[in-house]
């Protein structure tokens, strides 16, 4: 995983030892000492993570984090503080914060939380578009038209959630209860084999009269939807 990581912290020793880490994974990391210059650097450019310590000169970190979201700056944040109560983590949640991280820490530690943020949020841009595809596969989310190259495609409401739940995890293999918990809703096996009607029935729609097949069995792990 790379990325661009936006540092804010004011201790050097701290700001060289955590920039050199992300450097190693393969980050590009913009850094700032203090309040102001981050929250500046934060707003004027795009970053996947941002890394903020809580005390700063110039302008504190919960007031960067306040500044950000009234700004609607969505990039996910993640708090350093060596205040690690309760009600720190609190507020610093409360003020924005996605994730919160008291020093001392292990950078390995930090290394994972950062990790996480960035697939959060690209899982999240993911679910937020409107038009997903998949090869020559297309599903509109507003129109909720189906088309595979030119042909039109009619599903019905449940096929088409247990399609667009397959293409927002394309190129993934999705297990039975994964469908299950969030196509049916159901958190428990009902012990039948609604998912394999389905998911052929939703096949033959797809991949029949087709040259290259999109929908795939991962033979005791579930299923699979990719154009390859």
């Amino acid at each position: 995983m790379s990325g661009r990581i936006l540092l804010v912290e004011d201790d050097p020793k701290i700001a060289d030892y955590v920039a050199q880490g992300f450097s190693e994974q393969g980050f590009a990391v913009d850094r700032a000492d203090n309040g102001r210059d981050g929250l500046f650097l934060a707003t004027d450019s795009q970053f996947d993570v941002i890394v903020l310590d809580r005390m700063l000169p110039a302008m504190d970190g919960l007031a960067v984090l306040r500044a950000l979201r009234a700004a609607e700056v969505a990039t996910p944040v993640l708090m350093l503080s060596a205040q690690g109560s309760t009600d720190d983590r609190i507020g610093g949640l409360n003020a924005g914060a996605d994730d919160y991280l008291g020093k001392p820490f292990s950078f390995a530690e930090l290394l994972a939380r950062v990790q996480a943020l960035m697939r959060r949020g690209a899982h999240q841009q993911k679910v937020q578009e409107t038009a997903l595809r998949c090869g020559d596969l297309e599903l509109d989310r507003l129109t909720r038209q189906v088309r595979r190259g030119t042909r039109k495609i009619a599903l019905q409401p449940r096929e088409f959630r247990l399609l667009e739940y397959l293409m927002l995890h394309q190129g993934e293999v999705v297990t039975r209860t994964m469908l299950l918990e969030a196509v049916w809703d159901y958190h428990f096996d009902p012990g039948t084999n609604v998912i394999d009607v389905h998911i052929s029935r939703l096949r033959r729609k797809i991949d029949d009269g087709e040259d290259m097949p999109l929908f795939h069995t991962v033979r005791g792990a579930g299923y699979r939807l990719a154009a390859d």
